[in-house]
């Protein structure tokens, strides 16, 4: 497949995916999300050991383009319903991806971002980063993201994350349990290619039996999960908060909220 919004790259035996939309804050289009979902599916046939997520520029990935938050407002509830699934399709495919999987962030990693980068078994940051669940800012609900914190964080820390949709840095990140370690920028490379190291020098199908056997613990609860949040965002993207907070979003002011 040709790529036009990632680049994918082999440096035998870790394959490294790249957000390439630098001009863009590497913002999610339907076509990134449906690229990285191949690209995910190649990576689980290929023969790789180590699968490495990052973003070219200045961020690892900001959330939605624009372009996509304009066409929402023109969009029918079963093209919501589409883009819904799109997302939980691709949130699944990295959480049960076969193979050990690390998130390289640095820069902003905002709403579908900050899925991206912490649903990935291992996630590496720099001081510099930035993450944040922020939908209920413009009126969207966090709807997939939240069934994978969940799991992640637990109840409190997530309902703190999503209700505020406030940022937090990298040091909060890792107190919370959604980074692993906190490194210099020059260093993230460095550490990326060591803790690699150490996964490859571990049984191969060890590893993919334990993902699969922990993917398949949560299975029946995430499921569940996904059906309740695909039918949330769709409602949500129904409502008076959802058209004014975009529409306030895309003006550059402060939404007035519906009472």
């Amino acid at each position: 497949m040709n790529y036009t919004t990632i680049v994918v790259a082999d440096k035998a035996p870790i394959r490294t995916i790249t957000l390439n939309r630098p001009e863009r804050r590497n913002a999610m289009t339907a076509e990134m999300q449906v690229e990285l979902i191949a690209a995910m599916e190649d990576a689980a046939q290929c023969g790789c050991r180590v699968l490495v997520l990052a973003g070219a520029g200045e961020a690892f990935c900001s959330g939605l383009d624009l372009s996509v938050l304009k066409s929402m407002r023109d969009k029918t509830a079963a093209e919501y319903r589409a883009d819904a699934e799109r997302i939980a399709r691709l949130f699944l495919a990295l959480y049960e991806l076969p193979l050990p999987t690390i998130a390289a962030v640095h820069g902003a990693a905002i709403a579908g971002g900050a899925g991206l980068a912490t649903i990935c078994d291992f996630t590496l940051a720099t001081p510099e980063a930035k993450f944040g669940f922020t939908e209920a800012r413009i009126g969207f609900v966090p709807a997939v993201v939240s069934a994978f914190l969940a799991l992640q964080i637990g109840d409190k820390r997530s309902r703190d994350l999503l209700l505020t949709g406030r940022i937090f840095d990298a040091e909060e990140a890792l107190r919370m349990g959604l980074v692993n370690e906190v490194t210099p920028a020059g260093e993230l490379a460095r550490c990326v290619h060591a803790l690699s190291q150490m996964l490859i020098a571990n049984s191969p199908q060890s590893l993919r039996a334990t993902k699969r056997m922990m993917a398949a613990q949560n299975r029946a609860w995430l499921d569940a999960a996904l059906i309740e949040a695909i039918e949330a965002s769709v409602e949500a993207r129904e409502t008076e908060d959802f058209r004014e907070g975009v529409a306030a979003f895309l003006e550059k002011r402060k939404p007035v909220w519906a009472k």
